[in-house]
């Protein structure tokens, strides 16, 4: 059985992404539709071999429609989603608008997969933040075994995290910096992006975290455990795509690096590259298209008495965005959407 599927903002760099993670996997789809904004009616966009020509957001109705796929930003979201849902078409979204809803399940299927049955409330799912994504399908496994207490996280994020403006002005900049006439002042940053790094991701709070930073402890949270402490530093770095981390675990109990390597190679979603050697770890240009979480130099933290460090890598537009909406469409088509049909 196959399912009528929307992608809502199908022109922008995850909205494509979704509708090539859909065809890669081969999600079952009886139909599908590419939604736009007004001034983008009519753009073309790839689904597999088929192209699509994308359709007016505004006036679409979403009335027999299984699953939407949301991409559109948190403001569109507020109209949109609602009339999605309303109409009974399952939202998943992308957006930070209902991620702290406490009617709204947030989800990473490797992490808690079991909480999509909380969609009932609202019929919305939420995607979270690229960052908070592939570090908790890493603390999980190791969290299961030796109940983490506190992280500490530093975050090297990628361009594309801001979306295709992040990417263009990076590229500006770059060139600007060689050609003569072509210098490229920082507009979606606050400063200049290339050869350079920000410590600044989103609005700053009053306790001075940025929202970015507050985002991976608030989700860490809830999608992993209430009781885990976690600090944040988040940095935007000159890389086109992939978000890196340095995270470093402090648990209840004692964990040998060695067992953390054979729990992590065995984890969903997880693949462990770690050779003490030149190039016997992951970065970000070589997780570029990949659905995996990379993990690297796993190794003990010998200033605290349990303490762990790792390195975390994966496609930021994948599993920090478009490959988590649809693993979370696939955890509700297998596990709610049948047994409904059923």
């Amino acid at each position: 059985m196959g399912y009528k599927v929307v992608v809502a903002g199908a022109t922008g760099n995850v909205g494509r992404e979704m509708l090539n993670i859909l065809a890669e996997r081969q999600f079952p789809v009886d139909e599908i539709a590419a939604l736009a904004s007004r001034k983008s009616i009519g753009t073309e966009v790839s689904f597999g071999e088929k192209t699509l020509k994308t359709k007016d957001l505004d006036t679409f109705d979403f009335t027999g429609w299984d699953i939407a796929l949301f991409a559109i930003g948190s403001d569109a979201t507020k109209e949109y989603a609602p009339r999605a849902a309303n109409a009974g078409c399952v939202v998943i979204d992308n957006s930070s608008l209902y991620r702290y809803d406490p009617d709204v399940p947030l989800i990473v299927p490797e992490v808690n997969a079991n909480a999509i049955e909380g969609f009932r409330k609202k019929n919305i799912v939420a995607n979270p933040n690229c960052s908070t994504a592939q570090m908790v399908v890493a603390l999980k496994p190791l969290h299961d075994r030796a109940k983490i207490k506190r992280v500490v996280v530093s975050t090297y994020q990628s361009v594309s995290g801001a979306g295709k403006e992040g990417i263009d002005e990076l590229w500006d900049q770059t060139k600007g910096l060689y050609v003569p006439g072509q210098e490229h002042d920082p507009s979606k940053f606050t400063k200049q992006i290339a050869f350079n790094v920000i410590p600044h991701i989103d609005v700053f709070m009053d306790d001075g975290s940025t929202k970015e930073e507050w985002k991976m402890v608030a989700e860490t949270k809830k999608i992993v455990d209430p009781s885990i402490k976690v600090t944040a530093t988040c940095v935007r770095v000159p890389v086109f795509v992939g978000h890196s981390e340095a995270v470093n675990i402090e648990f209840e109990e004692h964990l040998d690096e060695d067992e953390a390597r054979e729990i992590l190679r065995t984890a969903p979603g997880v693949l462990v590259v770690d050779k003490r050697e030149d190039g016997g770890y992951v970065t970000p240009v070589e997780c570029v298209g990949d659905f995996a979480t990379f993990i690297s130099r796993i190794r003990q933290d010998s200033t605290i008495d349990n303490g762990l460090n790792i390195w975390v890598v994966s496609d930021n537009l994948r599993k920090g965005a478009a490959l988590n909406a649809v693993q979370i469409a696939e955890v509700l088509g297998n596990r709610v959407l049948q047994k409904a049909d059923a």
